[in-house]
């Protein structure tokens, strides 16, 4: 009788950063795909395919055009390639973890934040939290841990968010699993918010409203 046959190794899966890294070895450094596939230990099969589509989305350069090194660019080229997304505002991701665990659905809603593969938190640090919003955080970054792609933005420096965290022992934990593998971007200028923001009233206009 014939052995087994031997498993066929299966590839790991890719993330976000694995997208960053391709297009930095790929444009910023020159390597063939043979080369960035054996660095980044990935398929030849997967890098010619994410070059393929980031080329189609615009980005064939590195560093990244001004304007996709935001929050919501970096997840639009992330859906554009096939990865899951979702983009949650901190003060929404508290309410919609204490409903969820009013109603039963807390283990499905963690799942679901633990399986996307990238999660985007904004307006990260406007307010102190809870000790059970310290928990459930260290509960959802425990679960995504060198697994998937994570995206903060923030007007808070680093070195403030231990304290906005609070309690040292799950702040630790919290940031051991967020800082020391991450990716750091600094945007400057205007807010995008202000420059989009419609242009204030002339004198005429101002006028005109005091008149009425």
């Amino acid at each position: 009788m014939g052995g087994k046959m031997p498993r066929r190794k299966q590839a790991r899966r890719t993330n976000v950063k694995d997208m960053r890294s391709i297009l930095r070895l790929t444009y910023g450094q020159g390597l063939s795909v043979r080369a960035v596939s054996e660095r980044l230990k990935l398929s030849k099969t997967t890098v010619s395919t994410y070059v393929l589509r980031a080329r189609e989305a615009g980005l064939a350069s590195w560093p990244l055009p001004p304007g996709h090194d935001d929050d919501t660019a970096l997840g639009r080229q992330a859906a554009r390639l096939d990865h899951s997304v979702l983009y949650l505002r901190m003060p929404r991701l508290f309410e919609d973890l204490a409903l969820a665990r009013l109603d039963g659905r807390f283990p499905r809603l963690v799942d679901r934040l633990a399986r996307v593969e990238l999660l985007i938190l904004d307006d990260w640090g406007t307010h102190g939290l809870s000790d059970q919003q310290r928990l459930d955080l260290l509960e959802i970054f425990e679960e995504r841990y060198r697994r998937k792609s994570t995206l903060i933005t923030d007007q808070l420096p680093v070195a403030a968010w231990h304290e906005m965290i609070g309690e040292p022992t799950i702040a630790d934990a919290i940031l051991d699993r967020i800082i020391h593998n991450a990716h750091r971007i600094t945007l400057e200028g205007d807010s995008m918010r202000r420059q989009k923001s419609p242009r204030s009233l002339t004198e005429n206009q101002n006028s005109e409203i005091n008149q009425i």
